[in-house]
């Protein structure tokens, strides 16, 4: 995924980055400095222009992280929902913003922790709902609300606890 510049650790970093790459005249490095991160490539050519004077914030450059690593993942359904949550996060808290960017934090771990949650909390499902699906009971299931999934993501990026 980092390829070949690396996991940076913030968006002031990408930024330094960028704007080191700009001065040597590597346009082609910004570019691939954007797409590693996944962040827009018209911004990456406004940086490159000089129509902006960044090439990132810190709520693009965690969500740029959150995109690019659920696309490595391949997260669907549910997953993904988690994975939007998260950037819902990000919009809302400029410090979530800044923790998800931080070198050696993953959504890998952060969703091992949810569904680690998820299995710990599952509970047995009314076995009326489960013969009315089709199934054949017992069934059991644990998924996470807003507030766990928000309590969990704080706690793993954040370090904190609410």
């Amino acid at each position: 995924m980092f390829d070949k510049f690396g996991e940076f650790d913030s968006a002031e970093e990408i930024n330094r980055a960028a704007a080191a790459q700009l001065k040597e005249g590597d346009l082609d490095a910004i570019k691939t400095i954007a797409e590693e991160n996944g962040l827009d490539s018209e911004d990456a050519e406004d940086f490159c222009t000089g129509a902006i004077d960044s090439l990132t914030t810190p709520l693009l450059a965690a969500i740029g992280k959150l995109e690019m690593e659920s696309k490595d993942l391949g997260l669907k359904n549910m997953m993904e929902d988690w994975k939007n949550f998260m950037i819902q996060m990000c919009e809302e808290d400029d410090q979530m913003a800044q923790a998800v960017r931080k070198k050696g934090k993953s959504l890998e771990k952060c969703m091992a922790q949810i569904l680690k949650v998820s299995f710990e909390t599952k509970a047995r499902l009314d076995d009326r709902i489960v013969r009315a699906a089709g199934l054949k009971p017992p069934i059991y299931l644990g998924i996470p609300g807003k507030a766990q999934i928000r309590k969990i993501a704080e706690k793993y990026y954040k370090g904190e606890e609410k």
